[in-house]
């Protein structure tokens, strides 16, 4: 049986009350049921947050922490059933910590932190990377997986041409490399040309007779011709809008106060090129400070959280700039990047950034 939304987000209120009774001994006054779990302010001597985290958990830290700064409270607790360790490993990066409960029938038990996240080595496969190159695409790499992109989207990946390991159906991503690097050895591998698993795939059977080259910059051109400033509303220009910033910041590092930048992974693999999560760059500042960019665009509660995670996976010493459109940078953002042990810094980009992008600069 389907329940409807409103018998959801009661549940979800009245999961939230038993826990904060069976855990913290405290009795909700008021509890907000949401579409993704449950949110109150315990009272009292010292007021704190108590948060459900039951869909989308992953993402439950930055509404947790945005209530607790707009409540004035300097407490919180997350309760989950899943992704829990990820939730415990990026509260641990804020001054004044979240507590993370893992879920236990109708109790809780403290989360265990997850580790800091490793990365797989690339395929060795410096020719296949010069075709990209040849094509005039983005090269880039994300947890182990090569792509070729246009403005931010990916249009053409490297895959093995036969199952080889864990490689095969790695997830989407980017991250800047060379083709010389020294990559990871692999048997057979292969370009797939296309945005998205479904795309490539159609492409394949559709065109499976033209030439690897000419096939990338065909769709290369298509996705120039959306994602330019002044083009008309496209699916190809609203897919992946923080890395297509991601893209004109790195070629104009400036623009957040950095010397140079490349593209960066993430601290998890993103679902694919509708995925809406931030992007991530790593450079230097002018004066050679190693710098990390987390890019959002559009009002993310979870930015601060997952560019804390993201500084943690890739060079824990390193500044941290969160860059993101003017009209996103709101204040609750800016309080929570103060919160983090060591705080990031928000820049805030021009609303029109896209007209400051030219495809190929």
């Amino acid at each position: 049986m389907t329940l409807d939304a409103d018998r959801i987000r009661a549940l979800h209120a009245a999961k939230l009350r038993a826990l904060a009774r069976n855990v913290l001994d405290v009795e909700l006054a008021e509890v907000s049921g949401t579409d993704d779990g449950a949110l109150a302010v315990a009272g009292g001597a010292e007021p704190a947050v108590v948060c459900l985290a039951q869909e989308r958990p992953e993402r439950a830290l930055g509404g947790a922490l945005a209530l607790a700064i707009r409540s004035g409270c300097d407490a919180a607790h997350v309760f989950a059933d899943d992704h829990s360790g990820l939730l415990a490993r990026r509260a641990a990066c804020f001054s004044q910590p979240p507590v993370v409960w893992q879920i236990r029938g109708d109790t809780a038990v403290p989360a265990e932190s997850l580790p800091r996240p490793t990365e797989p080595a690339p395929p060795r496969v410096p020719e296949l990377v010069s075709l990209l190159a040849s094509a005039g695409v983005e090269i880039a790499v994300e947890h182990g997986v090569i792509t070729g992109e246009v403005e931010g989207l990916e249009v053409a990946r490297i895959v093995p041409a036969a199952p080889v390991g864990e490689a095969s159906g790695a997830g989407e991503g980017s991250g800047g490399i060379d083709p010389d690097d020294d990559y990871e050895p692999a048997t057979a591998w292969q370009i797939e040309v296309g945005v998205g698993a479904h795309d490539r795939e159609a492409f394949a059977l559709l065109h499976a007779d033209e030439p690897t080259a000419e096939a990338i910059g065909r769709v290369a051109e298509v996705v120039r011709t959306h994602r330019s400033p002044g083009a008309s509303p496209h699916p190809l220009n609203r897919m992946g809008a923080a890395r297509w910033l991601r893209s004109l910041l790195i070629r104009q590092p400036e623009l957040v106060d950095a010397g140079r930048l490349r593209a960066a992974s993430s601290p998890v693999p993103r679902g694919g090129p509708k995925d809406p999560a931030p992007a991530v760059a790593y450079g230097l500042t002018p004066d050679g400070r190693r710098l990390i960019v987390v890019v959002c665009v559009g009002i993310d509660l979870d930015v601060v959280p997952f560019a804390a995670d993201a500084r943690l996976f890739l060079d824990p010493d390193a500044e941290l700039t969160v860059a993101l459109p003017r009209r996103d940078a709101h204040e609750v953002i800016r309080a929570m990047a103060a919160r983090l042990d060591s705080p990031a810094e928000i820049i805030e980009i021009d609303d029109e950034w896209r007209t400051l992008s030219t495809a190929g600069a």
